[in-house]
């Protein structure tokens, strides 16, 4: 059984630009979902390093 739960979570409007744009290419139901699965993407990944110490900021000057 799943145990979704409402969270609020702020991000970049480009980022939730995208969410939509995923999920509407990949027919998904909503930017919830697709997000849930860039995360449980994410939470296999077999490296945390790569993740978490690779800066990736696509808005920073």
């Amino acid at each position: 059984m799943k145990d979704k739960i409402n969270t609020n979570v702020e991000i970049e409007r480009v980022q939730r630009e995208w969410l939509e744009a995923m999920s509407q290419k990949y027919q998904i139901a909503d930017e919830s979902k697709a997000l849930r699965i860039v995360l449980d993407h994410a939470r296999t990944a077999t490296d945390e390093k790569v993740l978490f110490e690779t800066v990736r900021c696509l808005g920073c000057d």
